[in-house]
């Protein structure tokens, strides 16, 4: 993946202050035209226009910021008055400095007690917030915004909590947990804010806030931000704000403006092949795959790791610590994709995300607005991609319909597409490679080839070139990778939203090996190819579809291992437990493939492997797992 070209149109970067929205955005003429006696049209809006205090103006223009967005020209000044607010916005409008702001100019920096609390949906969106708030904060000495979120270790919140932070930016649980450790308490509170409301509802915290703002006084002011008004935001609205003005933006998020947004029609069996070759032959300097559960995350992560792209997964029960290295990765340039479900992407904010695609399409149009929004960031172009299956056109029409756009169907790349991509990337070197010189040595060798072999030159560097991209020549590529937007067959048509049962035939050029190791040792997909490609001298493209079974694993490897492969391979752990590889035998003996009695995909009871359709099913539980 190389650099995506800036956006020839600005657009907000997410949260912050004075970022206006192109479309939205006043023109500032410079007079009336003293000829005709036109009026000027409005001036535009500044900050010169808002009555922040002078460390916050400091702040604000030590950012270099001098134009509000129309969320922060709405929100701000009703909030330093001291009323309770009511905003509909989405990411990347701005809102974080339209309440990080009035939350801070409430604050009292000599009290060391909590004076303001920010509830968020996610770890991440914590994070990103209590970051903002400190960037604007740094005028105001003597001032302490504490992140408290779960999957981080108490301590350290609890110690800052006693040294008298002021501001708290938490997730509903972590800030419940230290309630009832009496480490925070909320009589103190002037001011509190719930952003991103509808999704800490939508994830089940609506007891937790209700909760917590009935221990906050009721003289403190609130600000609710959210992106959609369901009847549940409106109910927490009636019972916990005093007559909130109410102010909003389009509902269409601005971020989506500067992306090329398209889709294609894939049924589900083809789409890692698919996504595998559109990453492959992607411009964008870093990309990332939304699917809507864990179990695909990994899989679809461990599948792209195997075609030879850098990549990683998240998901909701990543540990937090794992999290961080990974988003820190995706934004120093070591990890090329990331592949997350839309709760571990909440508040994501990577310059570098130059495409985002949409494995399945969102289950709701809002949602697709903020997977989209996770590219086109701080004035850079962006490319979308969603894969819809064919019974699928009424929920693309939802999503042209909400975000006033036309998706352009797309045609996925084929392999042809993929070897020419990486070749001609290969040749745009060659210049700098003569340059550098020492090449006597390979002149020579190919010249002694082409005497011996009496082969043309041309002919003998094409195959150099294809045996450098990989292709290996026709009839390797397997079905899955040959799928590039075909007419669809009845069969298809059928099959399409359905995931593939487990239990199949080895892939055409592999060999299906069985390790000792499945799901009640641990096991995931990433643990077994680390192994096997560490201890067998393998590549990760090397090793194939992967079946995790609750005591054993089949494994599809290129070619066949020797030997002294085998036994390097068997004696590597996974869980504590050695792999013990072996050729699969398939059921009672017969072919490969991985049926076992009481071990079978599709078998009801308590050995069958997870099914990956969009809600996969563990094999100690009756329903789909949440993501």
């Amino acid at each position: 993946m190389t650099d995506t070209s800036p956006a020839q149109n600005p657009v907000p970067a997410p949260d912050g202050p004075g970022h206006e929205d192109p479309d939205t955005a006043a023109e500032s003429p410079a007079a009336n035209d003293s000829a005709s006696g036109t009026p000027a049209a409005p001036a535009e809006p500044s900050f010169d226009d808002i009555d922040l205090p002078a460390p916050l103006r400091r702040a604000v223009d030590e950012l270099g910021f001098t134009v509000p967005s129309p969320i922060q020209a709405q929100a701000i000044p009703p909030l330093l008055e001291g009323k309770d607010v009511i905003g509909v916005a989405q990411t990347g409008t701005g809102k974080t400095a339209a309440f990080g702001l009035p939350l801070l100019a409430a604050v009292d920096p000599e009290l060391r007690q909590v004076q303001a609390l920010v509830l968020a949906p996610t770890r991440e969106l914590a994070m990103q917030v209590a970051d903002a708030i400190s960037s604007f904060a740094t005028s105001i000495g003597g001032l302490d915004v504490l992140a408290v979120y779960g999957g981080s270790p108490y301590g350290p919140q609890e110690r800052a909590l006693a040294r008298g932070a002021q501001v708290v930016v938490g997730t509903p649980g972590r800030v419940m947990d230290h309630m009832r450790r009496t480490n925070l308490r909320l009589d103190t509170i002037r001011m509190a804010v719930l952003d991103e409301a509808d999704e800490m509802l939508r994830m089940g915290f609506a007891e937790d806030v209700e909760e917590i703002l009935s221990h906050s006084p009721a003289s403190r002011q609130v600000a609710l931000f959210s992106a959609t008004m369901p009847s549940a935001i409106q109910r927490v609205a009636q019972d916990h704000m005093k007559d909130p003005v109410r102010v909003s933006v389009s509902r269409q998020a601005s971020t989506v403006k500067s992306v090329h947004q398209t889709y294609a029609v894939v049924p589900f069996k083809h789409r890692t092949g698919a996504l595998a070759r559109v990453l492959a032959t992607s411009e964008a300097e870093a990309a990332i795959v939304f699917v809507r559960t864990r179990a695909a995350a990994e899989e679809i992560g461990t599948a792209l790791l195997s075609r030879g792209l850098i990549a990683a997964s998240i998901s909701g029960d990543v540990p937090q610590k794992e999290r961080e290295k990974i988003v820190e990765r995706l934004r120093d340039g070591s990890l090329q994709v990331l592949v997350a479900t839309d709760v571990a992407a909440r508040g994501l904010d990577v310059e570098r995300i130059g495409l985002v695609v949409n494995f399945d399409v969102p289950r709701e149009p809002e949602a697709y607005v903020h997977r989209v929004g996770r590219t086109g960031r701080a004035g850079r172009s962006g490319e979308a991609l969603t894969f819809i299956g064919p019974h699928e056109r009424r929920a693309l029409k939802n999503i042209e319909r909400v975000t006033k756009q036309t998706l352009e169907e797309a045609v996925i790349p084929s392999p042809r597409d993929v070897s020419k991509h990486r070749l001609a990337a290969l040749l745009t070197q060659v210049p700098d490679r003569i340059e550098r010189g020492r090449l006597e040595l390979y002149r020579e060798l190919i010249s002694e080839f082409v005497s011996e072999h009496e082969i043309d030159p041309l002919e003998l560097a094409a195959v150099l070139g294809a045996m450098t991209v990989g292709d290996d020549g026709p009839g390797t590529p397997t079905e899955d990778e040959e799928f590039t937007g075909a007419t669809l067959t009845g069969d298809d048509r059928g099959r399409s939203e359905r995931a593939p049962r487990g239990g199949g035939q080895t892939e055409h050029g592999y060999t299906s090996y069985r390790v000792g190791v499945g799901h009640t040792h641990g096991a995931r997909p990433p643990g077994i190819v680390g192994a096997i490609t560490g201890e067998g001298g393998l590549h990760g493209k090397d090793v194939g579809k992967i079946q995790i079974f609750p005591s054993f694993s089949l494994v599809q490897i290129r070619g066949s291992l020797g030997e002294e492969q085998k036994a390097r391979i068997g004696k590597a752990k996974v869980g504590g437990r050695s792999l013990r590889i072996s050729e699969d035998q398939g059921p009672r003996g017969g072919q490969g493939g991985g049926r076992r009695d009481g071990e079978r995909p599709g078998r009801r009871g308590n050995d069958r492997p997870r099914r990956d359709d969009g809600g996969r099913f563990d094999a100690k539980r009756k329903g789909p797992r949440r993501p």
